[in-house]
């Protein structure tokens, strides 16, 4: 297994990714780990003389190094390796992916057109990366950087069917790490008319996910965990809970295919918060 001692911020200068590396910067230094940054473009292979096409890669050019420089200013005691990448930003970020223990992308979410890591790059690189994916959405105000994932809880959605480790060990781990509650919601839909004969599953739901989270609640003893089970559709309550959250984690499972759910996408296009989406079995 590739050593997964970074953390990787994808860089492109846009204000979403620089909200990312900020995010990415201030995880690294809480974590113990170096903040690798990667900027990747494709470069015309030839002269075009086209301004629409030059002009932006001249400018982009300078993003790493203007990253650099502000991070380095902002967190002197952050270890920084920077990686310029003539490439495609799918290939290249799905690459770093695989030597990183997680990756931190920009989010515009629903609605926005342009920027490199927002629109279908990032939803590609969410859907093929094999590590957990961090989305962050610029901020209006850079003062206000970072205090929502540093005092808001953790919010975790999660799937009795596949209640996976990686899941929970990341939601957990982030949790204890920004002494944060870690509110665990599972949502399940009930039929519109229900059968006389039909028993309200709650109690039953509520037993599985207790014993689910019980080992982690043992491993992370600190941890302060709150549990809800909601009736109705995950996405709309997990966008819900997520309004006040720090981060909400949500799970994609690798044999589905390189895609996301319904859950992912509303998630990503609609959540407040930084959303992490962690690949699992």
């Amino acid at each position: 297994m590739p050593d997964r001692q970074l953390i990787t911020a994808g860089i492109d200068g846009s204000a979403e990714s620089l909200a990312a590396a900020d995010w990415a910067a201030r995880e690294a230094l809480l974590r113990g780990l170096p903040l690798h940054l990667v900027h990747a473009f494709d470069q015309p292979s030839e002269r075009t003389h086209l301004p629409e096409v030059e002009v932006p890669f001249h400018r982009e050019s300078g993003a790493l190094d203007r990253a650099v420089l502000r991070l380095s200013s902002s967190h002197p005691a952050l270890g920084i390796l920077d990686e310029q990448v003539t490439a495609s930003p799918v290939e290249a970020l799905v690459e770093s992916a695989g030597s990183s223990s997680m990756l931190v992308l920009g989010s515009r979410g629903f609605g926005a057109f342009t920027g490199t890591l927002v629109g279908s790059v990032a939803l590609a690189v969410t859907a093929r990366a094999s590590c957990p994916v961090i989305l962050v959405r610029a901020v209006e105000d850079p003062e206000d950087a970072g205090s929502a994932d540093r005092f808001g809880p953790v919010v975790l959605g999660l799937d009795l069917e596949h209640p996976c480790d990686e899941l929970i060990e990341f939601a957990f781990v982030a949790a204890t790490l920004r002494d944060v509650p870690l509110q665990v919601v599972h949502t399940w839909a009930v039929p519109l008319v229900p059968s006389a004969a039909a028993t309200d599953p709650e109690a039953a739901k509520s037993r599985l996910l207790t014993a689910a989270l019980a080992p982690w609640r043992h491993k992370h003893p600190k941890a302060q965990v709150t549990q809800r089970l909601v009736h109705g559709l995950a996405r709309h309550h997990l966008v819900k809970a997520a309004a006040d959250a720090g981060l909400l984690v949500i799970g994609r499972r690798i044999t589905a295919g390189e895609r996301l759910g319904p859950t992912a996408h509303a998630a990503i296009h609609h959540a407040k918060s930084p959303v992490a989406v962690v690949p699992h079995n």
